[in-house]
């Protein structure tokens, strides 16, 4: 590897995107895009991904970790990026980020992986890596929302359906949870359910594991001053470009991302933090709200269910 691996991660819609794009910022990094969903690019990852939210661990790190050893040392796959090539935009990305990671090796910079789908992985990334983990927690209602408006959810069978996760991975009553959603035919039911799963696994990290937990509302109604604490509990310089990158992303016009560039970050950001209000029904919010208490209140307070002032 070149330098130490810097991980963040959480569930996908959580604010990654931005998070990690602002630590990039910082210079000395270069930003890798989710070696781990099941649709990456072949140059940046040459392994096959089985499931969304994949659980790695000793037992079953072999098909992965030559190749996550391959990306955390910036060497990209050109000859398979060539095979899978089809069309001028494809073209542009691969030499974009080939160059980039060239770049990278030659300036020792360190791997930065933005990757959602890894963090059920988060142990192995620490041991395996000695990685640095941010998890970034979002509203279970905001990110509901933003599944539902771009159809991004994710049945629950892709965690169901990895043995190991259900016995080691996640809380036994998690698991039911999953499977209860799975017999559904409900969208947000399966949302909901994924949510608490997911963070559920989060609030285990908070006792066992060496991460950065951030909370996407926090770092959204402050952005400057958020960032500037994440920058030195990371050890980064929070420099004037940094800062400027950071207020560019922050006070921007939308507050709804557009689903034609869903990973577009200059939104306006306190404007992002209540759009879920607006994008359910009430009655969606009672049952998200229903469907995730127990792990949602680990992460918010009763009055950051109710409408924005």
């Amino acid at each position: 590897m070149t330098r130490r691996p810097l991980l963040v991660t959480g569930a996908h819609r959580s604010g990654t995107t931005w998070v990690g794009k602002m630590l990039a910022a910082a210079g000395g990094l270069v930003y890798i895009n989710e070696p781990f969903n099941r649709h990456h690019r072949p140059g940046v990852f040459a392994a096959t991904v089985p499931y969304w939210y994949v659980y790695l661990h000793p037992g079953n790190e072999e098909p992965y970790r030559q190749a996550l050893a391959q990306t955390l040392a910036l060497r990209y796959g050109w000859t398979r990026e060539l095979r899978a090539l089809r069309s001028p935009r494809d073209v542009a990305r691969m030499l974009r980020d080939g160059l980039w990671w060239a770049w990278g090796r030659l300036t020792r910079a360190r791997p930065l992986l933005k990757d959602p789908f890894a963090v059920l992985s988060v142990p192995w990334f620490r041991r395996r890596w000695d990685a640095q983990v941010v998890v970034v927690v979002r509203h279970p209602a905001a990110v509901v929302a933003s599944w539902l408006r771009l159809n991004w959810v994710v049945h629950p069978k892709q965690l169901l359906a990895q043995p190991e996760l259900l016995v080691h991975g996640l809380p036994p009553g998690e698991v039911e949870a999953l499977r209860a959603a799975a017999a559904t035919q409900d969208r947000l039911t399966w949302a909901a359910a994924l949510w608490r799963a997911l963070y559920a696994v989060v609030d285990r990290y908070r006792a066992t594991e060496e991460v950065l937990l951030v909370r996407h509302e926090d770092l959204a109604r402050a952005p400057e001053a958020g960032f500037a604490a994440l920058y030195a509990r990371l050890g980064l310089p929070f420099h004037a470009r940094a800062r400027r990158a950071v207020r560019r992303s922050a006070y921007g016009r939308a507050a709804h991302t557009d689903p034609r560039h869903p990973h577009r970050t200059a939104l306006n950001s306190r404007a992002v933090v209540h759009a879920w209000q607006q994008a359910l029904t009430p009655a969606q919010i009672a049952r998200v709200r229903t469907l995730t208490a127990g792990v949602a209140d680990r992460f918010y307070a009763a009055y950051e269910w109710e409408a924005a002032p």
